[in-house]
């Protein structure tokens, strides 16, 4: 008895060990990509010329590469990529389901819906479309959460209305493209591909605050996670509340969402790859909302990156993650199939 004990502790510190370690390469690889951000562009600059600029000893044309297009630029990829990391990670693990992430579910076309029509019908400054993506995401997911429970709350049943809700959101924001003047369409097609282009330092700040706010909010209930993955009766025997831990979770990944797709526009399959990766990193585990994050701002700020660089053409980074998310989605539906787990 005391050695499988030991075996067990050994394990536990194995994992936390792991944990840090590969906690610690991601934050690395974040700091360096958001550093190239900052250096690349059409004038490559020194890092020293780079910091100069940043403490604001630097002048002229470098300050305004550097502070004003490039650091709001990677902040948004920064910030946006956690959010997109933290929320698709959540969603999948209480909804037990590597499906169940916000883009599939129609949750990011709940609030582009809203910020197409704010831009297209309303013509809203930037503050009104962010709230009114907030306030898309919300409802989205509240009738989502409603017709799916009937007696009981249903993970198979959310995520099949779900996905019917992505396919008719999708369709109205199809239809208000083709009534949409002509000058309208190019800001709402912004919303459409996902883009880091004309990012502004005023415009971040309210998606850096959510992330700040809701991210140690989320970190702490996390910790509730791996008894969520039990079922109701099991977690309520635990002492905890399973439907008010959950509906907290989902309400405030749908706020990280809603506010990340209203400063970037919808940034196909972060979300959706996000939590895969650092949970074959990491190893699987209720635990991997910080590397979740993590990987999501490397998506995006890698895609980034290569968008602008890799090409002849610049690209949004929402084509290139699309590119790099869309095989793994193939490749997960026809493994799901083989398995019958549908």
């Amino acid at each position: 008895m005391k050695n499988h004990s030991n075996f067990i502790i050994d394990g536990m510190r194995k994992r936390k060990k792991r944990w840090i370690i590969i906690s610690s390469l991601l934050l690395v690889v974040t700091v360096i990509l958001c550093f190239a951000m900052l250096l690349l562009g059409n004038t490559i600059y020194p890092v020293d010329v780079v910091i100069r600029a940043l403490i604001g000893d630097a002048t002229g044309g470098v300050h305004f590469a550097v502070n004003t297009i490039r650091l709001p630029r990677m902040i948004t990829g920064l910030f946006s990529g956690f959010a997109f990391g933290v929320a698709g990670y959540i969603f999948q693990t209480i909804l037990r389901n590597p499906l169940a992430n916000p883009n599939i579910l129609g949750i990011t076309s709940g609030s582009s819906v809203a910020a197409v029509f704010c831009i297209t019908v309303l013509h809203s400054s930037n503050a009104g479309v962010s709230i009114a993506a907030i306030i898309g995401g919300l409802l989205t997911v509240i009738i989502m959460y409603l017709l799916s429970r009937k007696q009981a709350f249903s993970i198979g049943r959310l995520i099949i209305i779900g996905i019917g809700m992505q396919a008719m959101l999708n369709a109205g924001i199809s239809y208000l493209i083709l009534k949409s003047s002509q000058q309208d369409i190019a800001g709402a097609l912004r919303w459409l591909s996902g883009s880091l282009n004309g990012s502004k330092m005023d415009e971040v700040l309210p998606l850096v605050l959510f992330v700040v706010i809701l991210t140690p909010l989320m970190l702490l209930l996390g910790k509730q996670l791996s008894i969520l993955e039990l079922e109701d009766q099991m977690a309520t025997s635990l002492g905890t509340t399973p439907d008010k831990i959950r509906m907290i979770l989902i309400v405030s990944s749908v706020f990280l969402i809603a506010i990340a797709t209203a400063t970037t526009g919808p940034i196909a399959f972060v979300s959706f790859l996000a939590g895969p990766i650092a949970n074959r990193l990491v190893g699987g585990s209720a635990k991997n909302i910080l590397p979740a994050g993590l990987v999501g701002a490397i998506l995006v700020l890698f895609a980034d990156l290569i968008g602008q660089f890799a090409f002849e053409y610049r690209f949004p980074v929402g084509v290139i993650t699309g590119i790099l998310g869309a095989p793994y989605l193939i490749y997960l539906l026809i493994r799901i199939n083989r398995k019958g787990e549908w």
